[in-house]
């Protein structure tokens, strides 16, 4: 544990910003993390529980204590409710996102959202017509409000299940989740439904409680599809862009602002009107305007979209303010640390909260609405330029590192770049490579760090096996973080880290799109909610193999897991029939019967399970096995 502390990341630009961090007497997330240990055993297992207010309740992991809680509940029961309202609240979560946009489309359809014009026509058409609203007699705003309000109606509890989900999945999917009353009738409605059944005295069989959760998970997947297919209507579907990672991407004589959280309503319109106030920032005395940069998943969208830089992700989001040279950390929600307000004092950095959900103590508030976001976007930017000018001849600690990053892979961008190789069935290309053996599998790298590891190490080492046996890799939220601040979405360092075979495929698609080498080892398709993008991917795999999804050579992998946002994600992943690898632990040993039906007895109800490997070379061997097995499966 010390020789973590003292190298509790592997990035060398996050090394020094960390070095400086302790220098100026700033507690970060490790020391946070070092005062907290030992953590509790009980909770670790999963086997405590608050609920209802009699407890705290535990139970006896040895067996010489209590083996019930007071009501009754076994370990069994305690730890499955925990978990299924982990999934309720990542589900929650991806829920408010994709609500926030749809709300927002119908506002710019209704008029009174003047800021957010629809800026992809073609995929809202192709939405709509997915979702059965017929397109042809409507101009663009009247079917923008079509889709928001088809959207919004997702929410609540209907007759029928949920259009979204029903309109992208495989027919064998969508059947193994009616057969098995596992498809929601409504995200929010599922939500409600899973913390009604886990409220005390309500569903007491682990079995069934873990069935429900599965259920949310559902809503979650449909949640996440939903916020990425608006997102690209709104602002646009992802193109490949070429660009830099790393704290090296902060510049001493600009106004840098930070971009931090997960909804791009407000990080986007922040890029616009950047433009604007360039001129602004250099007559108050930054020569070199206004720098935007991006920290987790708004860095993730603002990168796809507009290739602004992410300098850091997820556990290292303190280090950016070390550097002294921030003028404003702007946050959205999820994944920001309260701590923010209070590291960020240490260097006079302003952090601006915009949301009524997501305030912290110590932050300036500037509410954003979508009535008036571009003047909210002016005014946050104006308080940064402001700052600058009371950093001026204050030392700052910038690491001169920065990593070449070629990111963008929406689905779209990837079915065109393959059409370059054939224009007339654009997946050809790759499943001929995947039947000859080039590309011997797809790995779906997904998720957060935790401070328990190393930041990135896992993701590194584990990407980096795989890889080099050949198998393709895919990578979304802080995964895709990593891979951006240690070179591997970098072209130049496929034939490096790539299998011959993967390294001539990526080399191939990279010649053929004219891009002058090629692709990079990892794709970055997006941030957390993108992970709906490698859904359709493999949907459209299996379609055209006329297969289902649990046999295809396909896995996931969350290697620093964190937030309840990963474990909706890990649990819709499994329910799609996907082997999912978590690095760490859940907090579900303490119940044989959770891990039991987790890990083996849920691959026979929907095909996927999970798959807890706690090193890297562990992981790489079993996903590996994984791989060969459904090859052998589909008789290659």
């Amino acid at each position: 544990m010390a020789e973590q502390l003292r190298q509790p990341v592997t990035d060398a630009a996050a090394q020094a910003a960390y070095g400086a961090a302790g220098e100026a007497g700033v507690e970060t997330v490790w020391e946070r993390y070092q005062a907290q240990l030992p953590q509790c055993g009980f909770g670790e297992l999963g086997i405590c529980c608050r609920i209802c207010l009699q407890g705290p309740c535990r139970i006896d992991p040895f067996g010489e204590g209590p083996q019930l809680g007071i009501c009754g509940a076994s370990a069994d029961t305690i730890v499955a409710r925990n978990l299924a309202r982990m999934v309720a609240g990542g589900t929650a979560a991806h829920a408010g996102h994709a609500h926030h946009l749809a709300h927002v489309l119908k506002e710019w359809a209704s008029g009174t959202a003047p800021d957010y014009p629809v800026r992809d026509e073609a995929k809202l058409r192709g939405l709509a017509e997915r979702l059965g609203i017929e397109t042809g007699a409507h101009e663009v705003r009247e079917l923008a409000r079509l889709v928001a309000e088809a959207a919004l109606a997702e929410f609540c509890l209907a007759d029928r299940p949920t259009s979204w989900a029903t309109s992208f999945l495989t027919p064998e999917r969508l059947n193994a989740f009616r057969t098995g009353g596992l498809m929601p009738a409504g995200i929010d409605a599922a939500v409600s439904e899973i913390m009604h059944r886990t409220t005390m005295g309500v569903d007491a069989d682990p079995v069934n409680i873990l069935l429900g959760a599965v259920k949310t998970s559902v809503a979650d997947m449909t949640a996440c599809h939903m916020a990425t297919d608006l997102a690209d209507v709104l602002f646009g579907t992802p193109r490949p862009v070429v660009t830099e990672a790393n704290l090296g991407l902060l510049k001493t004589g600009a106004v840098n602002v930070a971009l931090h959280g997960h909804s791009p309503l407000l990080s986007d319109l922040l890029v616009q009107v950047a433009g604007e106030l360039q001129e602004e920032a250099r007559a108050a005395g930054a020569p070199e305007g206004i720098n935007l940069v991006g920290i987790c998943c708004t860095g993730n969208e603002v990168l796809m979209r507009h290739g602004i830089g992410p300098v850091v992700h997820s556990t290292s989001q303190e280090l950016a303010l070390a550097t002294g040279c921030l003028d404003a950390l702007v946050v959205d929600y999820q994944c920001v640390f309260p701590s923010l307000s209070q590291v960020a004092a240490c260097f006079g950095t302003p952090v601006v909260t915009t949301m009524d959900l997501a305030k912290i103590p110590g932050a300036t508030h500037v509410e954003f609405t979508p009535h008036h976001a571009a003047e909210r976007a002016r005014e946050i930017l104006r308080l940064a330029i402001k700052a600058y000018g009371r950093r001026v001849g204050r030392p700052v600690r910038i690491p001169a590192r920065r990593e070449r990053v070629v990111a963008g892979f929406s689905v779209e961008a990837i079915v065109a770049a393959l059409a370059r190789l054939n224009a007339a069935d654009p997946l050809k290309p790759l499943i001929d490579n995947i039947v000859n053996g080039n590309i011997r599998g797809v790995a779906l790298f997904a998720g957060c760090n935790n401070v328990k590891i190393p930041q990135d190490s896992f993701h590194l080492s584990l990407a980096r096996a795989l890889l080099q046996a050949g198998v393709l890799v895919l990578a979304t939220g802080c995964a895709a973080g990593a891979f951006a601040r240690h070179g591997l979405l970098d072209p130049a360092a496929t034939p490096r880290v790539c299998s011959p075979g993967l390294a001539a495929v990526l080399q191939a698609i990279g010649e053929a799109n004219e891009l002058g080498g090629p692709l990079p080892p990892a794709l970055h398709i997006g941030s957390c909610v993108d992970n709906s993008r490698a859904v359709d991917i493999a949907v459209a795999v299996a379609n055209r193999l006329g297969v289902d999804l649990p046999r295809l050579p396909v896995v996931a992998t969350a290697p620093e897991p964190m937030t309840e946002k990963a474990v909706a994600i890990g649990t819709w992943a499994v329910a799609l029939g996907l082997p999912v690898h978590v690095g760490l632990a859940p907090p579900v040993l303490g119940s044989k019967v959770v891990t039991e039906v987790l890990t083996r007895r849920v691959k026979v109800l929907l095909g996927g399970h999970f798959v807890v490997a706690t090193e890297p070379e562990a992981a790489a061997e079993a996903l590996l096995a994984i791989i060969d097995e459904r090859r052998k499966g589909l008789g290659l």
